[in-house]
């Protein structure tokens, strides 16, 4: 967990500033002292306090993304499973909203998987990888991309041509790449920036 130090004069006045910086309630805060300041007569002045995140990161971002559907007065159940010692979290959401929430070619959707995963990242100094799901928006696209992946390098590896696919995010080139990285005769590259990104099949260059 990240942790900071903060100089104040009471546990009160640290635990608010450690709210404050860390983004959490003060119940989930853990202070300890690591020294205290004094004047020349040895009169206490002020204490230096390290306050670390007691906090469960997979509760916290079930919290963090179901009280933002609450404001958007947006019914929801969750659902979640961990890998990597909880340093790989899935979140998947069913909600009232589906669609909404999913935007158009998921952008929505990307957007508050960035959301939540800058969130949790604030309280760990680990890599920490979220992927947030909606209506299984995520399973049924990974499934569509990997049999456009199949069809267009045979089509590839048949006629010698390259293919450039449409934009694409990270995320969808991944599935990609991955579905194609063991093929003999086909190999994928990325080019454009931004929106832009795109991915090409192209036969294998020796």
């Amino acid at each position: 967990m990240k942790r900071v130090e903060i100089e104040a004069k009471t546990d009160q006045e640290a635990l608010k500033e450690a709210s404050r910086i860390l983004n959490i309630s003060q119940d989930h805060i853990d202070l300890a002292i690591v020294k205290e300041k004094r004047n020349l007569l040895g009169i206490s002045q002020s204490t230096v306090y390290l306050a670390t995140p007691n906090i469960n990161l997979v509760t916290a971002g079930k919290e963090y993304i179901e009280n933002i559907l609450f404001n958007m007065n947006i019914e929801c159940k969750t659902e979640f499973r961990t890998l990597d010692g909880g340093m790989q979290i899935f979140y998947s959401l069913e909600t009232t909203e589906n669609s909404l929430l999913i935007g158009r070619e998921g952008r929505n959707l990307a957007a508050l998987q960035f959301l939540l995963r800058n969130y949790l990242s604030q309280f760990t100094e680990s890599r920490l990888i979220v992927n947030l799901d909606i209506g299984g928006y995520h399973s049924n696209r990974k499934k569509q991309l990997e049999i456009l992946a199949t069809k267009t390098a045979k089509e590839v590896a048949k006629t010698k041509i390259e293919v450039k696919l449409d934009p694409m995010n990270s995320y969808e080139r991944r599935i990609i790449h991955t579905k194609l990285s063991e093929w003999h005769d086909v190999e994928t590259i990325s080019e454009g920036e931004g929106q832009d990104r795109a991915l090409i099949i192209r036969p294998k260059q020796k």
